[in-house]
């Protein structure tokens, strides 16, 4: 019978040891799973943003909506342009 509880107080122990240090790791692993969800949908966001304008289009977007005179859109197409 002493054997017997013996072997039961080890494996308590023992459980007892992974379950005080296995919450460490649970945090720790759902913590890094959600900052890589959020880089990943950080990075997405900033890829769709920014792809395919040109210096060129974003110019002719400021002068469309009224922040460039002509002058100033004229000589800086001509900057850009070469």
């Amino acid at each position: 019978m002493t054997l017997l509880l013996k072997e039961m107080t080890n494996m308590m122990g023992q459980w007892g040891w992974g379950m005080g240090f296995g919450w460490i790791f649970m945090i720790l692993f759902w913590g890094f799973v959600i900052v890589g969800i959020v880089a990943l949908i950080k990075w997405f966001s900033d890829q769709s943003g920014s792809r395919g304008r040109t210096a060129l289009e974003i110019l002719q977007e400021r002068y469309a909506r009224g922040e460039l005179q002509k002058e100033e859109y004229e000589q800086k197409k001509r900057d850009l342009l070469g």
